[in-house]
């Protein structure tokens, strides 16, 4: 069986939000719709997840685990009775059994994959914004490559005007029950009807469109409202818009993580933003008025006299909004003192002077 934590890189003792950053990590990376995206490794990374972002599942998982060696201590599968414990079995024998409910489908069930998939997957995407729409705000559209429902059938798989009816495999149940005998004892497995995919009905005639599978591959594109205040690598879910689930199930969520630009002047420290100016040395002694620049454009600050090198002044309210609350932070201004590598005859002179009445 797979290693759900070595598939998702993380480890046994991994917090819930530990295991959802990685699980969006690689499904971002892996996803068949991207370029270099791998089909096979996205269905292992959401089945991983599926199970390990799940309590109960994981800690079936975690007691059972990968040889399911502690099971031999008297415990076995919660509703099942392990007559004899598990001594001298070869598990391997699990993963060579595929169709037909074979050891797959009974631990598929165990950890709940046996009653379908409850929606469609999740996507998760990567976008940059600019420093000052972090700012202010803004609105940006995500354009998507996804399986969405079809319109032509409205997502039910059959031809408009086809006859519809019970399906006569599992009687409208969606779902087919076996009991099989093993080393477990006897099992109850139930799982989706192969013949109408677990919707419980069949139609005459499949959708020309989607192929009786109720989705298509379509392009869309989504606006996607990013607050004021946002901080970078912070994500944004979107209910629904992810992809279109099979057979009716309803759609994944889009998780937009949104990276922000380095500003060329401005730097963020929460919900302050920094920026320095250079004064010179007679502008330090005397004092004077300056010109700022904030993302609310030019400010004029007092420059006092005496300021020394490396002193900060406030500009209240011309920082970052906070995300959750009223009000924003503020513009934290760092003064430099330009000291000049030459000065004349005359300069030299005067600064002698001045020395001289320090003294």
């Amino acid at each position: 069986m797979m290693d759900y934590y070595k598939i998702l890189g993380v480890d046994k003792n991994a917090s819930d939000e530990e295991i959802k950053k990685a699980y969006r990590k690689l499904a971002h990376k892996y996803h068949p719709d991207k370029e270099g995206g791998d089909e096979a490794k996205f269905k292992e990374i959401n089945e991983a997840y599926q199970v390990l972002s799940d309590s109960a599942k994981r800690s079936q998982y975690d007691q059972f685990g990968q040889t399911f060696d502690n099971a031999q201590a008297g415990g076995g599968f919660e509703g099942f009775s392990s007559h004899g414990g598990f001594g001298g079995f070869d598990f391997s024998e699990f993963t060579k059994q595929q169709a037909g409910g074979g050891w797959d489908d009974i631990f598929s069930d165990i950890f709940g994959g046996g009653g379908g998939t409850r929606t469609g997957s999740d996507i998760q995407v990567d976008l940059d914004i600019e420093f000052d729409e972090m700012v202010s705000g803004v609105k940006k559209e995500v354009k998507l490559y996804k399986n969405v429902k079809c319109a032509v059938c409205d997502g039910t798989g059959g031809a408009p005007g086809a006859k519809e009816s019970v399906c006569k495999t599992c009687q409208g149940t969606g779902k087919i029950r076996k009991t099989m005998q093993t080393v477990l004892g006897t099992v109850a497995q139930e799982t989706v009807c192969h013949d109408c995919k677990g919707k419980g009905k069949t139609f005459s005639e499949k959708c020309s469109k989607c192929s009786g599978e109720g989705i298509v591959k379509e392009e869309k594109n989504i606006t996607v409202d990013i607050p004021a205040g946002i901080s970078d690598g912070q994500t944004i879910s979107i209910r629904g818009e992810g992809e279109a689930g099979q057979n009716g199930v309803p759609p994944g969520d889009l998780f937009v993580t949104v990276h922000i630009k380095p500003h060329s002047k401005f730097h963020r420290e929460g919900n302050d933003i920094l920026s320095e100016e250079s004064v010179s040395f007679t502008q330090a002694i005397l004092g004077d008025k300056i010109s700022v620049d904030t993302v609310d454009g030019v400010v004029s600050i007092k420059i006092p006299p005496g300021t020394q090198s490396g002193e900060t002044f406030r500009i209240r309210g011309k920082g970052v909004p906070y995300l959750r609350g009223m009000g924003r932070g503020n513009h934290l201004v760092k003064i430099n003192v330009v000291i000049p590598k030459k000065i004349n005859r005359k300069q030299r002179k005067l600064i002698k002077e001045f020395a001289e009445l320090e003294k």
